[in-house]
């Protein structure tokens, strides 16, 4: 046992698949500069390889563009379309961590995260929540995790002034990532 894992309750190191039915993987964008629009992807599958020295952990996911949602579906047809994620020609996004450190309590992921075909660092703040048994016979494990990009960097730069200043969507979007994950087998 590490000094790291003798830190997290319960460390199991391992494979594991993110189970998409209790993960969630969000955003949320500014709006005219005055509100908040939240959204999720709702198709991603992804992997978590917990190492014995959790610093040398890894994770990678792939999320479907099209499983784009906020909630308002002329909204979700603007995203989509080419201005935007461009699902038609860009129908995934990828995520593949390259590195991490302690940072407190929390974990700071680098990784490269891939969206319209341009991979840009990002930094996530990760929080282990836990490890344990599920009802099944199986175990699983939880993180948190939050970030922020500028969609500028991915090539979504289409925007609409407005006539007060700023724009109708914020540059920056913040990043929510909430993984359960189920260790496999074998």
């Amino acid at each position: 046992m590490t000094a790291e894992t003798a830190e997290i309750p319960g460390y199991v190191a391992g494979t594991w698949d993110i189970d998409p039915v209790h993960s969630h993987i969000g955003f949320v964008a500014r709006h005219l500069m005055v509100s908040k629009v939240r959204g999720n992807f709702g198709k991603f599958e992804g992997q978590i390889v917990t190492a014995e020295d959790p610093l040398q952990s890894s994770a990678t996911a792939t999320i479907d563009t099209a499983s784009f949602d906020t909630g308002n579906e002329q909204r979700n047809n603007d995203i989509k379309a080419e201005n935007f994620l461009d699902v038609a020609n860009h129908p995934q996004m990828t995520y593949r961590s390259t590195g991490i450190r302690k940072e407190g309590d929390d974990y700071l992921v680098t990784g490269d995260l891939t969206i319209r075909g341009v991979t840009r660092p990002v930094e996530l703040a990760v929080e282990v929540n836990g490890f344990g048994p599920d009802p099944y016979g199986g175990t699983r494990a939880g993180f948190s995790a939050s970030g922020e990009i500028n969609r500028n960097d991915y090539g979504i730069t289409a925007n609409m002034a407005l006539p007060t200043g700023g724009v109708v969507v914020s540059e920056k979007i913040q990043l929510t990532i909430e993984v359960e994950a189920t260790l496999k087998k074998g």
